[in-house]
This record gives structure tokens, sequence and C-alpha cells, in this order.
């Protein structure tokens, strides 16, 4: 179990997106996302939530001892959401100014998708559950649950 601290949010992990602005990624993942800001470190630092999920965005490189990954292109991640109301969510994704990578379709998997590269050209795919699907009725094997 972890341990309580108001200052960190309460999941195992964390990912962490870097933007050349914050303030403005933020405004454009509360609007055209179902995220929520959760904490203002600064200007260069914010954390997000969604669900029982969390990101955190940050400037690049505004330490001295920056790790060189904070440089790398945005495209060498991809971040998935699991929503609900997928296809209103596009909708606001799309009039915010994301560019479509692929429209919302229901897969064998039991899960609708779309993906789109935020205007930083961080990729996303948002995916609904539309209903459960055994892995083994498509090739899968679970392996823990």
């Amino acid at each position: 179990m972890l341990k309580k601290n108001r200052s960190t949010p309460n999941t195992a992990v964390i990912p962490v997106l870097y933007y050349p602005d914050v303030r403005e990624a933020v405004e454009w993942l509360t609007t055209a996302l179902p995220f929520t800001l959760r904490l203002r470190n600064s200007d260069t630092r914010c954390q997000l939530s969604h669900g029982n999920g969390a990101i955190i965005v940050a400037k690049p490189g505004v330490h001295a001892n920056a790790a060189p990954s904070t440089q790398q292109s945005p495209a060498a991640h991809s971040v998935t959401l699991r929503v609900t109301a997928i296809d209103e969510l596009f909708g606001r994704a799309k009039a915010a100014g994301a560019r479509v990578l692929a429209e919302p379709a229901d897969h064998m998997y039991g899960e609708r998708q779309c993906s789109f590269l935020d205007p930083w050209g961080h990729p996303w795919t948002l995916s609904e559950t539309i209903f459960d699907s055994d892995p083994a009725d498509w090739g899968g094997e679970l392996l823990v649950e």
C-alpha cells in the first residue's frame, strides 16, 4: 500500500510529459481531454489527474542536471487514456486542434479506440471498453489478473 502524500498523486505510475509551455499545455489537456489540474508546482511543472491515474506536465531541461530524455521527441512515447464517451472526447480533441491518426473504431478485444497527436506532437489513444473480451478469443494470453 502506498503512503498518502498530498503533494503527489495517489497512483503507482506517473508519466512525465514534456511541453515547451506548461500553462498552455495544461489548458489544452484540461479542455480537450478529461484531465483535471491537481497541483501547480510552478510555471514549469503541474500534476494532472484522470480517474485513478495521473501525469506530470513539465518544461524540458529546466534543471541543469535534467536527463537527456527530456529533450527527446514527443513521439518517443504514447499515452492511452481509458475513458467513457469516447466519441464526445474525440470530437473535443479534434475541435481543440488535435491531428487525427485514427478515427474511433471498435476492436475485437472489447475496446473502441481512436488516436491523435496533440498540438505539440504527443501521441494519445483514447480507449473505451465496449464489452468484456476473453483474450483467448483473439489470440492473447492472460498471464495475471
